[in-house]
Parts: structure tokens; sequence; C-alpha cells
């Protein structure tokens, strides 16, 4: 496109370092002529000044509000392989058998045909990678400008599972947390989405910032884990969406300090019609 009299490539060429990319001037959303414009667009409001959250998460006008959530979802993944690539020296199936979040939180891998425990990093890699097949997936999401009401329940699920992956490399690996968080803010600015947006409750969000520094609980997160009592893992039973991609288990939870013997009291299992990856809630 033109600028005054010349005109702007926006291109990188061949033999460019690293410090001249994206050396051209910023575009508005509307000057953008691309199904890729909002991804786009977040991407350049990020390198503009990644620590600007309120910034980029500000919603456009006339940009639909589930087209933007599924854009920066599909940013947060993308960026989070690089927090993967950190990891991969120090979290292994040694040092990390079980993906955990303190003593009190193990999470069961969804993305297997019966949920199971995953040492840390393969947890981490496969939960990236059902983000990203849901995420690409034509059955759900056929289009990069509209999103089909019936899709959108897929981003709070994929939500929960990923926001895990920040979980674990705080509380257990914390000096790459900080070093990585340190040079995209995405933890912090994946808080204040999820927030904004409404896609997690606050009590899930256990990774202590600023602004939710008292969240710490036991409390169940909705999805796919167990809780340490006692040093004694209490289980809950599983239960397999239509498609056998993902699974959800849920717990009866135990009141805190208690010894479990038996087990747990029957329970209702409500499904809930608005999810559309069929997830279950346990209700006393």
């Amino acid at each position: 496109m033109e600028s005054g009299s010349e005109v702007v490539v926006r291109r990188i060429n061949t033999g460019t370092k690293y410090r001249d990319f994206y050396s051209w001037p910023d575009e508005e959303l509307d000057e953008m002529e691309s199904t890729l414009a909002i991804q786009q667009y977040i991407q350049q409001k990020i390198r503009r000044d990644f620590t600007d959250i309120e910034g980029i998460l500000e919603l456009p006008m006339k940009v639909d509000v589930n087209v933007w959530n599924y854009e920066h979802l599909r940013q947060f993944c993308m960026q989070l392989n690089e927090l993967c690539v950190m990891l991969q020296p120090v979290c292994n199936a040694e040092t990390c058998s079980q993906m955990t979040a303190t003593a009190s939180w193990i999470f069961l891998c969804a993305v297997h045909k019966e949920p199971k425990e995953c040492c840390a990093i393969d947890y981490i890699r496969h939960t990236l990678d059902g983000a990203a097949s849901i995420l690409n997936s034509n059955k759900y999401f056929p289009s990069r400008v509209n999103i089909k009401d019936s899709s959108v329940n897929k981003l709070p699920s994929t939500c929960r599972r990923v926001y895990r992956i920040f979980s674990h490399a705080y509380f257990h690996h914390k000096t790459i947390y900080d070093d990585f968080e340190s040079r995209t803010m995405l933890c912090h600015r994946f808080d204040r989405w999820v927030k904004k947006f409404d896609l997690i409750t606050p009590d899930l969000l256990i990774v202590p910032l600023d602004d939710n520094s008292d969240n710490l609980s036991d409390n169940s997160d909705g999805d796919g884990y167990s809780t340490l009592i006692n040093n004694s893992v209490v289980e809950a039973p599983n239960y397999k969406e239509d498609d056998g991609q993902y699974a959800t288990v849920s717990e009866h939870s135990p009141q805190p300090n208690s010894v479990i013997e038996q087990p747990p009291p029957e329970v209702d299992v409500e499904e809930e019609d608005s999810d559309e990856d069929d997830e279950t809630t346990i209700r006393e």
C-alpha cells in the first residue's frame, strides 16, 4: 500500500536480520485486506508494546467478540510453544512425572481415549496439540471471519487446559517462568483476557499476579484433575466425549484435611447443555 508518495512493502525478505523484522509502519485494522486481519492486528499491537495489556485486549469497533477471542486464543497457544521449548531441558519424565501445580493439584491428560496421568512436558505438548487441533478444525471453526455460536463453547474449556501450562511453570519452574514472562507478559495478558471476557472464573486462576494473589485455593477447576488429600490421590469418575478426543474428569471434593476411607457419596451428574464439548458438572 502507499504511504504518502512511497510504496510500503510489508514483507520479510530472505536474509533480513531479526532486529529489522516488521520495520514497516503500523496499519489500521480497517486498512488490512485479509481474512487474517484480526490476527495480524493483534500481533502488530503486541510488537508495538507487549506490556500494554489493556490496549492489546481492547475490542475494536465492528469486530465480533467471538472472532476476537478466537484469534487471541490462537495467539496465546502460538506463544506458549516457546515456553514449552524452554521447559524441555529441565521438565521431563524424571523431574516432573505428573502434571502438577503445587502439591494440591494433579491434572489428568484429557487428549487420550481414557483420561490418564502424563508427565508434565507430555501434558503440555498434548494440550497445545489438542488446542491446535480444535482451533484449526473445519468442523468447529471453518471461518476466520465468523464463528458459529455452537463452537463458542469450545473456547472456555480450551482456555482452562491451556492455563495449566502457566500454573505448572510458575509453581515448579519459576526461573524459566519469570524469564519468559518478563519478555512476553503472556500470563498477565491471559489472566486479564479471561477475566475481561468471562472465559474462566477468577477462582480458577491460581498463578499469583498483582491482582489475584489471594486466589490460591484448592477448589475444583472444572475438569481434568485430581486433588491430593493427606498424600492420597482422590480420583474422579471419567466422562468421555462423543468424539473421544477430549474427556473430562471432575471430582466430588472432600472436606479439607479429611481422610478418604470410603468412596464419595453418590452424586447427580448434570450435563451442561451450553458446552459444545460435552463437559459434565458433578454436584452434591
